[in-house]
């Protein structure tokens, strides 16, 4: 039996999801891989800021934000 690395994300496969339930499994994937990025960003001596740079608009009432990340690195003592 082989065991997962701590703090690897695997999801599950769900064949019997609707094309919504996908595409919100797919953000919620997405944003905890940022979070883990972040986390081993912050640990390296970096911050993190998330700015929204965007609002997209389907036409329909849906939308969502874009965003980029904004990086500060620590300063340096001496």
């Amino acid at each position: 039996m082989n065991a997962m690395p701590q703090g690897e994300f695997r999801p599950l496969p769900n064949t019997n999801e609707t094309d919504h339930e996908r595409a919100v499994r797919r953000v919620a994937d997405a944003v905890h891989r940022a979070n883990e990025a972040i986390l081993r960003a912050v640990d390296a001596g970096v911050s993190v800021e998330l700015i929204r740079v965007s609002r997209y608009h389907d036409g329909r009432g849906n939308w969502g934000d874009q965003m980029v990340p904004t990086i500060r690195e620590a300063k340096k003592e001496g």
